[in-house]
């Protein structure tokens, strides 16, 4: 097995413990700002026509999601670590706007199901990430270009509407996420190694970050596993 040039084994497991706490805690706070906007939008005949009765600020608000997921990984040596989470939480909560039409299109139910389907799987791998001894790090660049075929065959389907294809995105993308949640959990905690709370803005900043990964992936696993589970549409 290839060890990790940054795996330093002789540094006490306690940073690991801090960082993934801080990373989770993080996660879900963003999750929960996503869930609570998503419920009142989604009550708020105002909010879904604002952001659904006009294609333009729909559009401005992916573009500016894209835009915060940029800015906060981008910022890692420059961005304070107040400013990162700030930017989490503006994101999480316009995350939350552009999800809340999943309210209006799956039966509570539905959503609950997969949510709890959702939070078996994701911590059952992040878990794995976290104590396994393999090194993972060589999947990354194969899930990230399984991720950029998804992406790429998602925005063709756009165009030939193949049922077929549709599905074949959904279990594809499925694993992927699974592989990413087990590879930025390893991640995450191999940089717990190096660095604590001693270490200030570095450490905050890793925190938000890590967070950001581990909610991407929360996210989408969710989506993607909703069109399985999600058979229970509102009429």
């Amino acid at each position: 097995m290839q060890q990790d040039p940054f795996y330093q084994p002789s540094l006490s497991i306690t940073r690991q413990n801090a960082l993934v706490r801080a990373v989770y805690n993080w996660m879900m706070i963003g999750l929960l700002i996503s869930a609570v906007t998503a419920y009142f939008s989604s009550h708020s005949a105002f909010i879904l026509n604002l952001v659904f009765g006009n294609s333009f600020v729909l559009i401005l608000l992916i573009i500016g999601e894209l835009g915060m997921v940029y800015a906060i990984s981008g910022g890692i040596r420059s961005m304070s670590a107040s400013t990162a989470s700030t930017l989490f939480m503006l994101f999480s909560f316009v995350n939350g706007l552009t999800l809340s039409s999943i309210l209006l299109t799956y039966t509570y139910e539905s959503i609950t199901t997969t949510f709890l389907v959702t939070a078996l799987t994701f911590g059952a791998t992040s878990l794995y990430g976290y104590v396994t001894k393999t090194n993972l790090t060589s999947l990354g660049g194969i899930l990230f270009m399984g991720l950029i075929g998804v992406i790429i065959a998602s925005v063709v389907n756009i165009f030939v509407h193949s049922s077929a294809l549709g599905w074949i995105i959904t279990y594809i993308g499925i694993l992927v996420f699974v592989g990413l949640t087990a590879y930025d959990t390893q991640k995450i905690r191999r940089l717990g190694e190096q660095i604590g709370p001693a270490d200030g803005e570095r450490y905050g900043r890793m925190a938000i970050i890590g967070a950001l990964m581990l909610y991407l992936d929360f996210i989408n696993l969710f989506l993607l596993l909703l069109r399985i589970f999600g058979g229970g549409r509102r009429s």
